[in-house]
């Protein structure tokens, strides 16, 4: 074969490819049909035998909610108490985008970057509304402050407990040129008992699923 003739196959080859990466990127973002309805709106104040603490809203390094405010379309942070004293902190984060630059942060390396220690990171399976998701427990302390964390994350219509899950639900999507969005549950106390405090978080998510539209429900623990 000629030079020029292979370079013109050469050129077709690489048109070919450009094209089928043009076609192959996901363009259509599953937020802009199904959109997340606002947490404040959605998530009740009170709810079973627990009620938000007025003026108690956890306070954020600056550096982090900046970080938060550029990957996060909405959030939400809540001190809930029971009748009991018991308070239990919640944080919900959604963000519509859940491509690697602007995925979901994990709770430990918010923490971390905000000065507590992690003891402890196990991986569990969480009965929750009639069903069992994969979710994660943290054990972290920053001077005498022991706090236990409950957390799960969905990508799209999936839990995910991993990297290497997220990139498979990613790549599920992006072969159908879908954007999937994302959420992340976060339950905390101040307990020096974890296990306590651990069953009590299973508790307050299972009421507060409880009290939320079915729609909004699914949307938190994945599934269509």
């Amino acid at each position: 074969m000629s030079a020029p003739k292979r370079n013109i196959w050469l050129l077709l080859a690489m048109l070919f490819t450009a094209a089928a990466a043009f076609g192959l990127t996901p363009r259509h973002k599953i937020a802009d049909s199904n959109p997340m309805p606002d947490f404040k709106t959605i998530v009740p104040a009170q709810f079973g035998q627990w009620r938000a603490v007025p003026g108690t809203n956890q306070v954020i390094d600056p550096n982090q909610q900046a970080t938060l405010t550029k990957i996060y379309d909405q959030t939400l942070a809540r001190t809930y108490e029971n009748s009991h004293g018991y308070r239990v902190m919640l944080s919900m984060a959604y963000g519509g985008n859940q491509r690697d630059e602007l995925e979901l942060h994990k709770p430990e390396i918010c923490y971390v970057a905000q000065g507590f220690v992690l003891n402890e990171k196990t991986k569990t399976q969480l009965p929750l509304a009639s069903q069992t998701i994969p979710a994660t427990r943290l054990n972290l302390t920053q001077g005498n402050r022991i706090e236990p964390v409950t957390y799960w994350a969905t990508v799209g219509n999936t839990v995910i407990n991993s990297g290497y899950a997220k990139k498979i639900v990613e790549i599920r999507y992006g072969l159908l040129g879908q954007i999937p969005d994302g959420v992340l549950v976060r339950i905390s106390s101040i307990d020096d008992d974890k296990n306590s405090a651990y069953k009590i978080h299973q508790q307050f998510a299972d009421e507060l699923l409880a009290a939320l539209p079915p729609t909004i429900k699914t949307k938190l623990l994945g599934g269509q």
